[in-house]
């Protein structure tokens, strides 16, 4: 995992810290790997490093995320700097999801 992806796991995401819901991370969605999922909220969130900014793979990244939303998730999409340099707007972010969800 990146750095990013690593705070993310650790003060957001692991041992439903976020209102209780259970993700997993680096986990298989149709013939993808996503970042992180929790099933129950059918919510996918990736995490962009540098190397998505390349044309090739922000394209790929924009026809996987499409595939992916067709099979009913919901995919939020962060930069790294945004969670190595903002966690709060990240964590109210996925908490204004979740309660729009409810």
């Amino acid at each position: 995992m990146t750095k990013a992806e690593c705070c993310s796991w650790k003060y957001v995401l692991k041992a439903k810290k976020l209102h209780g819901y259970q993700f997993t991370r680096q986990r298989p969605v149709l013939e993808y790997i996503v970042d992180f999922m929790c099933k129950e909220l059918m919510l996918i969130i990736e995490v962009d490093g540098v190397s998505h900014k390349f044309d090739d793979i922000e394209k790929k990244d924009i026809l996987r995320q499409e595939s992916i939303e067709q099979a009913g998730f919901k995919v939020l999409r962060f930069q790294d700097e945004e969670i190595l340099n903002n966690i709060n707007d990240v964590i109210k972010t996925l908490e204004a999801f979740i309660i729009k969800k409810k």
